[in-house]
């Protein structure tokens, strides 16, 4: 698995709204980030859809979380991007799989107990501002 350049970026935006603690533009979120605003507002409309931020129109408009930080998971904001957590095709719903039983049924039934375990660890990991040796980082 591989979390690609959309999911990367959605996660520093939401990383960038937990820690500001209040409401940023657009344009503010991007000159922080380092994201484009552009692929910034594409993935705040992701976001906003998901109901992880909130959106606000015209004049003092912008964008914040919809929830406590701490609320907000890892597994959240990854699976907005990438959708849910798998490691093979054969984990799809919509898969049907050809190979005889004998042969693929094992690596189904672990590619499935990893994906949990991933699945797992990042509903552990929250947006709650982080703080190492009593200094704040974001």
């Amino acid at each position: 698995m591989r979390i690609n350049l959309e999911t990367d970026y959605a996660v520093r935006i939401v990383q960038c709204l937990a820690n500001a603690g209040t409401r940023l533009d657009a344009g503010a979120i991007s000159a922080k980030t380092g994201v484009t605003q552009r692929f910034a507002l594409k993935i705040l409309r992701k976001l906003a859809g998901a109901e992880l931020v909130k959106s606000y129109k015209g004049v003092g408009g912008g964008y914040e979380l919809n929830h406590a930080p701490e609320q907000i998971t890892l597994r959240q904001v990854i699976e907005v991007v990438e959708g849910p957590i798998v490691l093979s095709r054969c984990q799809q719903s919509d898969y049907v799989c050809d190979h005889p039983e004998d042969c693929a049924c094992y690596f189904h039934q672990l590619f499935n107990e990893v994906a949990q375990e991933l699945a797992d660890r990042f509903d552990q990991v929250n947006f709650a501002p982080k703080t190492y040796g009593g200094q704040h980082k974001g």
